[in-house]
């Protein structure tokens, strides 16, 4: 005897220049599920970007923000299959981490080489608040790299087209599914 469907919302992870947003609008489109992106979210919350927000209270109340946002996104996404693409830091903070343990949630990693995301970040003034330096970036992309591999599925995006990796998700996530159907049995 089966239940109905359970809801499932994927959240995207992984450094600046992964392809969170891009990826998840596709696999959002492959599935036929609903796309937000955390970021765009806070904007939109705050009605401000995210380079303002960083510039005119700081990166510490920046993810104070954030966080509230993901709860926020969280409670709006209850009902419906979901693609949430996180901003690079927010899987970082143990707090959001833990909210993100939740069941139906699923952390996908979207991993690619250090000198990958450069390029693709185009570090440098005028760009992503914490991609301005290029030993800074570095630096950050270390420390993050502990709480990323908390992720439960992770995908390698390097020299991949943005299409090949969000049919690799879907197949992850339909083996899961799968999976997770053969023990209820």
């Amino acid at each position: 005897m089966t239940g109905p469907h359970p809801t499932r919302r994927v959240f995207l992870i992984g450094f600046m220049g992964a392809g969170k947003t891009t990826v998840g609008k596709a696999l959002a489109r492959r599935l036929k599920w609903k796309f937000y992106d955390l970021d765009e979210f806070i904007e939109n919350r705050e009605r401000t970007s995210i380079p303002n927000i960083f510039s005119s209270a700081g990166e510490s109340a920046f993810r104070i923000i954030e966080s509230a946002a993901l709860m926020e996104l969280l409670k709006t996404t209850e009902l419906s299959n979901s693609i949430i693409a996180l901003g690079g830091g927010t899987f970082v903070q143990e707090k959001n981490r833990e909210i993100l343990q939740r069941p139906g949630t699923i952390t996908v990693l979207l991993d690619a080489p250090l000198e990958e995301l450069e390029r693709r970040c185009n570090i440098g003034p005028g760009g992503r608040p914490l991609a301005q330096d290029r030993e800074k970036f570095r630096e950050l992309f270390g420390k993050r790299r502990e709480a990323y591999d908390h992720a439960q599925l992770r995908i390698q995006t390097a020299g991949k087209a943005i299409e090949r990796v969000a049919k690799e998700i879907e197949v992850l996530l339909s083996r899961r599914e799968s999976a997770g159907r053969e023990v209820a049995k």
